[in-house]
């Protein structure tokens, strides 16, 4: 139990680590007010989490800081001049509602913060989808002016990006202020992977289910572009890594997990393609919760059969031995 707490809050801390560096990336682009949202989203997650614990009379741990990923990822999901108050919506209802209602850190069910930003995609979907311009900064408090769409929905409903790729490597378009920067993403995937913090079947399914279908049925004349943007757009690497990876939810095996992923992927992305569904990678994580549960099942069911079998073939093993004693005895 230990050695498996340690795990997991190494985990936690690898996630922590890639967070804080896109962070910074938004910080960059979008000043101090994406700090501050941030930082709201964190403090929120951190009292939320220890009342819900109270109220059900359990005590608040080391281990349960892993809410503080949770309200990164949502922050990161956001706009960067987000609604203070609808971002604490967000986070209390991913902690208490998503996360604690369900049984909590050890019987999660679904991503909370992908439950979180389908609840604010809901209710206050015009504002989550409305953005800054890269390097136009908002303070803390101004209000903010000049919002733009993101450039995925400009390539959902007309297929161009107005942005050489070296811009899109960095991150330098409009979108999530965390879910943008490529670069970061993918050595953020490479190092999560090898440290084995996040799910590699699910991240492997989840690209190729986005990327085989983009060459199958581009959105635009060029296959080459069409894999390209589909992987980079609609906030695809982020949810792959954060969301649809997340080893709390995955199945824990490769082969099922893949298959996981590869779900998720293709349905995503027939939703972009026939709605012009923005992020819709998110919103098809939260509904293949089902499939997610029967994984696992699956893989108990497996372990089970697998550890009777184990159990049989060492009591006859035993007999065995007790027969040869016996026999040489005499």
């Amino acid at each position: 139990m230990l050695k498996k707490a340690r795990k997991e809050r190494l985990i936690w801390l690898d996630i922590m680590i890639t967070l804080l560096t896109l962070e910074l990336m938004s910080y960059f682009y979008y000043g101090i007010r994406s700090v501050a949202l941030a930082g709201v989203c964190v403090c929120t997650a951190v009292i939320a989490e220890i009342i819900s614990l109270r109220m059900m009379n359990r005590r608040f741990t080391a281990d349960d800081l892993t809410c503080t990923s949770d309200a990164m990822i949502i922050a990161l999901m956001f706009p960067a001049v987000m609604d203070y108050k609808v971002a604490v919506i967000a986070v209390l209802f991913a902690v208490i509602v998503a996360k604690n209602v369900f049984g909590g850190r050890l019987n999660m069910i679904f991503s909370p913060a992908a439950a979180a930003y389908v609840f604010v995609l809901t209710s206050w979907g015009h504002q989550l989808l409305q953005y800054t311009e890269p390097h136009v900064k908002t303070g803390i408090f101004d209000t903010p002016t000049g919002l733009v769409n993101s450039a995925s929905h400009n390539f959902n409903m007309t297929g161009n990006v107005d942005h050489t790729d070296f811009e899109i490597l960095l991150g330098n378009f409009s979108g999530p202020c965390g879910a943008v920067s490529i670069l970061l993403l993918v050595v953020a995937a490479i190092v999560l992977i090898f440290r084995r913090s996040i799910s590699a079947g699910a991240f492997i399914g989840t690209v190729c289910g986005v990327g085989f279908f983009a060459c199958v049925t581009p959105m635009i004349n060029s296959r080459a572009g069409s894999l390209k943007y589909s992987l980079v757009m609609n906030m695809v690497l982020f949810a792959a890594i954060y969301i649809v990876s997340d080893i709390r939810i995955a199945p824990k095996r490769n082969y099922y997990a893949f298959f996981y992923g590869l779900f998720i992927g293709v349905i995503s992305y027939v939703l972009v393609v026939t709605a012009a569904k923005e992020n819709a990678i998110v919103i098809v994580s939260v509904l293949f919760t089902p499939i997610a549960l029967g994984f696992k099942n699956l893989e108990k069911r497996i372990e089970k059969a697998a550890s009777e079998h184990n159990a049989d073939m060492s009591e006859a093993l035993d007999a065995v031995a007790d027969r040869k004693e016996i026999a040489a005895d005499e």
